[in-house]
């Protein structure tokens, strides 16, 4: 407390305040530092250590409580009950009202829709997460049991994997995590404010996480983005995608992305249905918002806006006024409105009691380490009762080689407390076999038991051996780990909710003038000059003038009005369209592109294609041996634009790209002179323009992939030697005649 003038002399004493109805009231002055150490620091770490911050299981604590209360109670197999009885029995471990427990239970049921993969199956109106105004109905009106998800929350927790501690009151044990078989702490999004810092993690699509985890256990170097592109929501909605950005939160566990809602345009009521919208807003906020706008006169082309969200999901409607372009009007909103919105993503996740700030990746790591821990005790937990068994079963092997003996010691044993150590005695075992043999029935003392047991102890010991050898290798508990998460992959896993989008990149302005559509060839030379001439100036013209030491690199026939895609060496991709070329001649250079287009300094063009209605693939091969197959869609945008970055991959350096509308035959060249023909039907598409592909041709080392080319155009000769059928593979020796060189020969 601040000492004030008056009382500066009897600073540090005790003071008395008037006597107020009757009672005497005193104050003792305290330094603030004193106070903030002995009063606000407990508070703080207890906000942080036991309420807001997620650990490693990807629960709160008032989670864990909740869901391990509903275990207790049989909900996992059994049927529903009143959520009013499953909030009561909480407080047996949650201290805290019921009204607290209750929204906890909401947020985790399936009728609210917060989760990708809830863990409540619920009965009733438990409100939804994209409403703001829809209240839940009263925990005495709905009902509630375990998904069935929560048997890999719950599998092993009866085995020793976890600690248990008292709870509050030390009349019952609780768990400090959930044994989760899969890495629940990525895949359920979770949101915590605490004091001094906070706490905000994204889901992510479960076979997803479960693929990624399975690479990375497999190989630490794993690129994440290729198996996991981005965060999934519950909700859908539309991610306008950035590789280097996710890749930083990726790396660091912070920053943010755009994600906006999902729409369709009905010509036949002039109509707009947004059916998706971002998980960080509510359908009344997006309402209000119009409502103001429109209001305020900054939008004019909407007549009514309602919500006819119903059994089938959400639904706003947009009636447009006549003669308005929908997909400028979604722009305009998308701008104005939480229709688009920014997720802030801040990994904080408690480890060992301490909050940190961690990478999805590292975010992998601790929960392998720590899965790694709860099999080791699951295996240790098994080794034990499987030793107390065996130990058992030797000492009634022993008995067995004699039971005439043994039944002659109880018969002369005088007193009931005299069996145990006389058969100690006799047997030489211990008091624990003593008294499992004691207890045997007269009725099991027969040959097939006998020799059922003399099996068992052999089986036993196999076993024993089995989990001692799991407990020493550490490669043995990983396997199991993937195991288990292909089965989580495989029960539980759905596809993506959440799309991605690259339409954020720079905006090319609509062309405000009519184009003529006419006949067209293209002519692009090596070093980057496009010409495009007319088939009646083709006819007309010799042959084609290039800049000295360039070369013919491609061309193609197509139309005024084709849309082009030209790749350049910086891994980016410029849009253009042919009719922004002007007319040319085969005796002119042409276009010189890195200009025409705006390039950066020292990027060049590698390729060029013309993607027609984006069906297809685009075919990338690698210096590595790695080729990848991208769908043409990833490269179609709704609005005009003029350069995507990330366009492919950046890993390998590129030796050859391909549009195929159909499958082709590609041959590979690699510098030790061998040749591979492969099939792009072999490749699996990916949606992910940065994926790294897969590898096709195994190189030996200092030898890398030289040339890459379609089949037909090749100087092969003799396919079906270069042809393989399963890939990766090397590849044979080129021969002399499928080198394309011809010999000189001379005559004598």
């Amino acid at each position: 407390m601040a000492k004030t003038k008056r009382n500066a002399e009897d600073s540090g004493k005790n003071r008395e305040l008037p006597n107020v109805r009757g009672l005497h009231a005193q104050v003792v002055e305290q330094p603030i530092s004193e106070t903030l150490e002995l009063n606000y620091m407990p508070y703080a770490m207890s906000v942080i250590v036991s309420r807001a911050i997620p650990e490693i299981d990807g629960f709160k604590p008032s989670h864990r409580k909740l869901l391990y209360t509903m275990y207790k109670m049989g909900l996992l197999t059994g049927g529903r009950t009143k959520s009013a009885n499953i909030v009561g029995q909480t407080m047996r471990l949650n201290p805290h009202g019921d009204a607290a427990i209750y929204e906890t239970m909401v947020r985790l049921s399936r009728g609210y829709e917060a989760l990708l993969h809830p863990f409540i199956d619920s009965k009733g109106n438990f409100g939804k997460v994209y409403s703001r105004d829809m209240a839940y109905a009263a925990s005495r009106y709905t009902e509630a049991k375990l998904d069935g998800i929560c048997g890999e929350l719950f599998r092993d927790i009866d085995t020793d994997t976890v600690d248990f501690v008292d709870n509050y009151d030390s009349t019952m044990k609780e768990p400090t995590l959930l044994p989760t078989t899969f890495p629940n702490v990525l895949v359920s999004a979770n949101m915590g404010i605490a004091v001094g810092m906070a706490s905000n993690i994204c889901g992510f699509n479960l076979r997803e996480v479960c693929q990624s985890t399975i690479a990375r256990i497999k190989n630490p170097q794993h690129e994440l983005l290729e198996t996991m592109p981005a965060p999934d929501f519950p909700t859908g909605g539309e991610i306008l995608y950035d590789p280097l950005e996710m890749m930083e939160i990726y790396k660091t566990g912070r920053g943010s992305f755009k994600i906006r809602a999902k729409w369709r345009y009905l010509k036949e009521g002039n109509l707009i249905e947004i059916y998706e919208i971002p998980y960080t807003t509510t359908t009344e906020a997006i309402l209000d918002k119009v409502s103001e706008l429109i209001k305020a006169g900054k939008i004019r082309e909407i007549s009514d806006m309602r919500d006819e969200t119903d059994l089938s999901g959400l639904k706003l409607t947009i009636d447009l006024k006549r003669g308005v372009d929908p997909e400028k009007l979604m722009q305009k909103l998308f701008r104005m409105t939480s229709l688009m919105d920014s997720f802030a993503c801040n990994f904080n996740i408690l480890i060992a009691g301490m909050p940190r700030v961690m990478g999805v990746g590292e975010i992998l790591e601790e929960w392998t380490a720590w899965r790694m821990e709860c099999i080791r005790r699951r295996v240790y937990f098994q080794l034990n009762k499987k030793e107390e068994k065996l130990h058992l079963l030797k000492g009634l092997g022993k008995i067995l080689l004699d039971i005439d003996k043994a039944i002659l010691i109880i018969r002369q044993t005088e007193s009931d407390a005299e069996v145990v150590p006389n058969l100690m005695i006799g047997f030489g075992i211990d008091q624990v076999q003593a008294e499992y043999v004691a207890e045997i029935k007269l009725r099991n003392i027969n040959q097939e038991y006998i020799l059922k047991r003399l099996e068992e102890t052999k089986s036993l010991e196999k076993e024993i051996a089995d989990l001692r050898e799991t407990l020493q290798k550490d490669s043995r508990i990983r396997k199991i780990i993937i195991e288990e998460l292909e089965a989580v992959s495989k029960k539980f896993g759905a596809p993506r909710k959440t799309t991605l989008s690259y339409e954020h990149e720079t905006v090319l302005e609509a062309e405000s003038d009519p184009v003529e559509d006419y006949p067209v060839t293209l002519f692009l030379s090596r070093e980057g000059y496009l010409k495009k001439i007319t088939p009646q100036s083709l006819r007309m013209s010799g042959e084609q003038k290039f800049k000295e030491g360039d070369s013919l690199s491609d061309s193609w026939e197509t139309t005024n009005k084709a849309e082009i895609l030209i790749f350049t060496n910086h891994c980016q991709v410029y849009k253009a369209k042919c009719s922004e070329f002007e007319d040319s001649k085969a005796s002119l250079l042409g276009d010189y592109l890195p200009v025409k287009m705006g390039m950066e300094e020292g990027e060049t063009v590698v390729g060029l294609c013309l993607p027609g209605d984006y069906h297809g693939a685009m075919v990338f091969i690698y210096e590595n041996g790695k080729v990848s197959k991208i769908e043409l869609s990833a490269y179609d945008t709704k609005s005009n634009r003029r350069k995507l970055t990330g366009a492919y991959s950046d890993k390998s350096s590129l030796k050859g790209l391909f549009s195929v509308k159909e499958d082709q035959q590609i041959v590979l060249s690699s510098t030790e002179g061998r040749a591979l023909i492969f099939s792009t039907a072999q490749l699996a598409p990916k949606t992910t323009r940065t994926a790294q592909g897969v590898a096709v041709m195994t190189l030996k080392k200092h030898y890398v992939v030289e040339k890459a080319e379609i089949l037909e155009k090749s100087t092969i000769r003799n396919p079906a030697r270069y042809r393989v059928r399963s890939l990766p593979a090397a590849g044979a020796i080129l021969k002399e005649e499928d080198l394309g060189v011809k010999q000189i020969s001379m005559e004598i």
